[in-house]
């Protein structure tokens, strides 16, 4: 058993590409082994920021490939059929022979059983895998022709400890690499990986990134016990530095303690995603000036450490100056400063939003019973801060640097919050607002960029969304299921589209309201089912969906989806789908439209009025306010409507001879059906036969 040992250098791959072709690569590799039953026991892929290893271990040297028989054009084609075969299979006439089938007579040819030894295949496969490896992004050097990721310096490729010969480009394998990136003078002869790996951590190269990330986990562990400190923990940002260094070295560094006077937020940016340090908190996750970065080798001198520090101090004292700019200008005076801000072309200045969201927040405010004039003052200010310096410098920081902006000018607490708030959720897994101010902020300025956007014809189509419209929608809904608060989103749409027409903004599309409510509805389906809903009761639940109730039809579907397959969940579907079967089919035969007219006069047996009676039961939940309502309760009860509806069926015949009495048991059955439907729409629920 043999191994194949491939090692790609090159100068330094970005993060995004090195994950990739190290996730990919390999793959290609093993299809054509598997395409060939060629077996191997292991395989792995490894890298560091210069290197790119393949591995594939206890490898077959060679396979027997078995003789078949290649079925060729049917004797009757014309003699071009045939030549053509002959050529492509490179045979004879002579080779070929005739044979029928259940189609036919054809021409076959028989194979002779040969053997593929794995280092052929592997020196007329891999370069060309390797040629056209498609990167998301590669480049040309110099006057060569060969695209990668970054400049390729050279490959190791060495099959049972012996180089496989090939050329890419301007590039001949062989069995030697560089040991030291910076100097390629330094090149040794390695004719496994196992030697490779071990000379490799002699110089402290850890090749392995899954032990690589380890190893600085540990490390850092170590500091922040000795510290008792915490960090926060960022698997991206640590996934990030694991792939940007081979040789990890941890170093404490620290800056002046006055900058702390700043938002953390800030002080979180400048370390964490533009630096790709590890800020330390105490245990109460309050920052502190201490922050840890991880260089790509020993800090003998200390120089690694100042020059870490000097570039966080010159970052920090550029927000400080500008945090401290504009705390001190007056935030409403600075609204008029949004005039000179395009929001988008064909729907005005930041000013005209804030203008509009003004008003649909004063609407939404009256539905939670929040204070209108403080709504109006969030959001007369909520976009003051995108004409700030530090957002200016800081731009991922906006809205929360609103926030604390108004929060230092003495705003009310509330009204801070909802400035800071207002571009929740920012994802869909990221934290949704639960306070009301915020929720009232985050709503309108949603609503107000979908009817603006809309209007104009700038809608998401297929797989484009160009701007995020589906992530604003999906906020939408996640703000009012997840605080479990019905908001009249259909009357607040028609009123933006009012005030965008009061600003006399003309818009091409005739359709706006009735496109955003399916386009919501949309977005309400797939969070139900990014939910792990069952399709039918997604299904069924957008189909009664009334964007004014969104909260309560998702509390519905969630009830129902929580029971369906258990003994409630069957005998709700089951009772409701023995009426609704019998009045589908008797109403087709007959032709005729039932009225909702029971008439319990002409009732004549006991298990009529017991139906009728405990349908009468059941709409009395529905007449409940929906916000009072309890689903669990409700499905219960319709659960246990089975005996009635049961014993009915058992004891009572619909298809009377009296048409009058026919069609008295079709309507009761129709009441109870209509009844259910009120909860959801059980047409589109499947029961356990279905």
């Amino acid at each position: 058993m043999s191994e194949l040992f491939l090692e790609l250098f090159s100068e330094e791959i970005p993060v995004s590409l090195q994950k990739d072709i190290r996730e990919k690569l390999i793959l290609d590799i093993k299809k054509v082994f598997e395409e060939k039953s060629i077996k191997f026991k292991k395989y792995f892929s490894l890298s560091t920021p210069n290197r790119l290893v393949v591995v594939f271990q206890n490898l077959d040297r060679e396979v027997k490939i078995k003789s078949e028989e290649i079925k060729g054009p049917s004797t009757t084609s014309l003699p071009q059929a045939l030549e053509g075969f002959l050529k492509s299979q490179k045979i004879s006439k002579k080779q070929v022979f005739k044979k029928k089938n259940d189609k036919g007579e054809f021409y076959f040819y028989k194979t002779k059983e040969t053997k593929l030894k794995t280092l052929d295949l592997i020196k007329e496969r891999l370069p060309k895998i390797l040629i056209e490896f498609k990167w998301k992004k590669s480049m040309k050097w110099g006057s060569y022709n060969l695209n990668w990721g970054r400049p390729l310096k050279s490959i190791l490729c060495v099959f049972d400890k012996k180089v496989i010969n090939f050329s890419i480009g301007h590039l001949k394998s062989s069995n030697y690499t560089f040991l030291d990136k910076d100097f390629e003078e330094r090149k040794k002869t390695f004719n496994d990986f196992n030697t490779y790996q071990k000379s490799l951590e002699q110089t402290g190269t850890i090749i392995d990134q899954d032990k690589r990330k380890d190893h600085i986990r540990k490390e850092i562990e170590k500091i922040l016990e000795k510290k008792n400190l915490i960090i926060d923990e960022n698997e991206k940002l640590l996934d990030e530095v694991n792939n940007l260094v081979d040789q990890p070295h941890i170093i404490e560094c620290s800056f002046d303690k006055k900058f702390l006077t700043i938002p953390q937020e800030i002080l979180v940016l400048t370390m964490q995603s533009h630096q790709k340090y590890f800020p330390l908190f105490t245990k109460k996750k309050e920052i502190t000036n201490e922050f840890i970065v991880v260089a790509n080798k020993k800090d003998n001198k200390g120089l690694i450490k100042i020059g870490n520090e000097r570039v966080v101090k010159a970052r920090l004292e550029d927000a400080e100056f500008f945090w401290n700019k504009d705390k001190s200008q007056n935030l409403v005076k600075k609204v008029s400063g949004l005039k000179n801000m395009n929001f988008f072309k064909g729907l005005g200045t930041y000013f005209d939003k804030v203008q509009r969201m003004r008003k649909l927040a004063a609407m939404i405010s009256d539905e939670l019973l929040i204070s209108k004039e403080k709504v109006e003052l969030s959001a007369t200010i909520c976009k003051t801060d995108l004409i700030s310096e530090i957002v200016g410098e800081f731009p991922e920081l906006q809205g929360i640097m609103g926030g604390h902006l108004s929060h230092v000018q003495g705003f009310e607490k509330e009204i801070s919050e909802a400035v800071k708030e207002q571009y929740l959720p920012t994802g869909p897994h990221s934290n949704v607002s639960k306070k009301p101010y915020s929720i009232t902020l985050s709503i309108s300025d949603r609503i107000d960029t979908l009817v603006g956007f809309f209007g104009i014809n700038e809608k998401p189509s297929s797989s484009k969304d160009p701007y995020a419209l589906r992530r604003v929608a999906y906020g939408i809904i996640r703000m009012i299921i997840e605080n479990k608060k019905d908001i009249k989103i259909n009357d607040i749409i028609s009123y933006s589209l009012n005030i965008y027409l009061d600003q006399e903004f003309k818009f091409s599309n005739n359709n706006i309201i009735k496109d955003i409510s399916f386009f919501l509805k949309d977005r309400f389906k797939y969070y139900l089912k990014d939910k792990n809903f069952r399709p039918d009761i997604v299904d069924a639940a957008v189909k009664i969906l009334d964007l004014n109730k969104i909260s309560t039809t998702h509390e519905k579907a969630k009830s129902l989806n929580k029971i369906i397959e258990k003994p409630l969940g069957i005998d709700v579907v089951s009772s409701y789908k023995r009426a609704f079967n019998i009045i589908n089919s008797e109403t087709k035969k007959a032709g005729e439209n039932l009225t909702n007219t029971t008439d319990p006069g002409i009732f004549n047996n006991e298990y009529e009025k017991a139906l009728f009676k405990k349908t009468n039961e059941l709409k009395q939940h529905f007449a409940m306010v929906e916000n009072k309502q309890n689903f669990d309760e409700i499905l219960s009860s319709l659960a246990s409507a089975k005996k009635e509806i049961f014993d009915f069926f058992d004891n009572v015949k619909v298809n009377d001879e009296s048409e009058i009495i026919k069609k008295n048991r079709l309507e009761l059955l129709s009441f109870f059906c209509k009844t259910y439907e009120n909860f959801i729409d059980f047409q589109l629920i499947k029961d356990a036969n279905e």
